[in-house]
């Protein structure tokens, strides 16, 4: 449905995606995404649009050229019904966002407008970014699809950074036939998924990492891999990160090192006008030297190569996991924990959450599946099916 500019500042009264508004073209633009409303976070450069990135700091200050995703979405004939609000600078500080399923509850973040626009019916499509969590955490617990892509997949040039080797674009929908499309427009080289299995080999993370998630969501888990064994799909469990304490070490040092570094231009003029969260984050980081931080990436490498070897060992081709360590939480002074999405931002693997039922209150659940580095369009193939079997 294409919704006038008067119809989406209706719709977020109370639940606040937005930061500004655009209005629709007169005339929609030919091409494959030709009249698609499109919402995009606030640290995603658009021209003519002010990018603040969640903070008090003068747009000016900020402003930059526009972002290669945004140019590749209007070339297909989408057009950018406004600014989503996200976290400061996409860390921690959280926005005013509400999650449509209930005003009480967080949305998730940091993408935390772009995915609420898109549960609560403003725009078909949103951007998102993900460093840690940021994708698929917001999609779970607004009930919708987020595909975040192998690292580097779309170019991310005109996006203030966070930690540049983590930092990822990414596309929210309702379902994965609304994600397609884009996403064959914004990635590099899109391609056709090739000889990809029709039903593919999943495999359960099984070890210290899926302890993470809370008891009822585990439960819900389980119950979801049942649900996918009714429908022929075969499920491994396969025993990995034993280490993951340690990984989850590595991956915030290399991730504090590079935001000190990220927000250089800004900090020391603007930092007074930076929030705690944020200050505390870079001041973290500005106690990491660079030793430990070339210690932290030598760990990515091998954490990348023991997860390859774990998939080829199982015979597996995508893993699934709970989206979140269970229901979007109470209240929006925070925007839930990103532990469940960390190990696969830290190999840089494409993910997709999927809409799994409902948990505590009605809010809803997702499952993340996670392929191997390349395979985007393999697991939005796979994916279509999936989210059948899951809804």
């Amino acid at each position: 449905m294409r919704r006038t500019r008067a119809e989406i500042e209706q719709l977020d009264r109370e639940i606040r995606a937005f930061v500004t508004v655009a209005d629709p073209p007169a005339v929609p633009a030919p091409g494959p995404l030709s009249g698609v409303a499109v919402g995009v976070k606030d640290i995603v450069r658009v021209d003519g649009l002010p990018t603040g990135g969640g903070s008090a700091l003068p747009p000016e200050a900020l402003a930059g050229q526009q972002a290669t995703v945004v140019g590749r979405l209007l070339a297909a004939g989408a057009y950018v019904a406004g600014k989503t609000v996200t976290a400061e600078f996409a860390i921690l500080a959280p926005g005013p966002t509400r999650n449509p399923h209930n005003l009480a509850h967080t949305p998730g973040g940091s993408s935390s407008g772009s995915a609420a626009a898109v549960a609560a019916g403003m725009v078909p499509l949103a951007v998102g970014t993900q460093t840690v969590g940021s994708m698929i955490r917001p999609a779970a617990y607004c009930g919708i699809v987020g595909f975040k892509p192998t690292y580097g997949r779309i170019p991310i040039d005109g996006v203030i950074p966070n930690a540049p080797s983590f930092d990822t674009l990414g596309l929210y929908a309702t379902d994965v036939a609304g994600i397609v499309p884009a996403a064959r427009v914004v990635c590099d080289g899109w391609r056709g998924p090739g000889s990809a299995p029709a039903t593919p080999v999943l495999g359960v993370p099984d070890g210290p990492y899926l302890a993470q998630a809370e008891p009822t969501a585990l439960a819900a888990f389980e119950a979801q891999i049942l649900a996918l064994r009714a429908a022929g799909y075969e499920v491994r469990r396969v025993p990995v990160m034993a280490d993951f304490d340690e990984v989850r070490r590595q991956l915030f040092t290399m991730n504090r090192y590079e935001a000190v570094r990220s927000h250089a231009p800004w900090f020391g003029r603007y930092g007074h006008l930076y929030r705690a969260e944020t200050v505390a984050v870079i001041r973290e980081g500005e106690g990491i030297d660079t030793s430990s931080y070339e210690a932290a990436k030598a760990g990515r490498e091998e954490f990348r190569s023991r997860i390859a070897e774990a998939v080829r060992r199982a015979g597996t081709d995508l893993w699934i996991t709970p989206a979140a360590p269970g229901p979007a939480p109470k209240g929006i002074a925070t925007t839930g924990s990103s532990v469940m999405s960390l190990p696969w931002s830290f190999a840089g693997l494409p993910s997709l959450s999927l809409p799994a039922g409902r948990g505590a209150g009605g809010l809803p659940l997702g499952v993340q599946c996670v392929a191997r580095a390349g395979e985007d369009e393999r697991l939005l193939e796979w994916g279509t099916d999936l989210q059948r079997t899951l809804a």
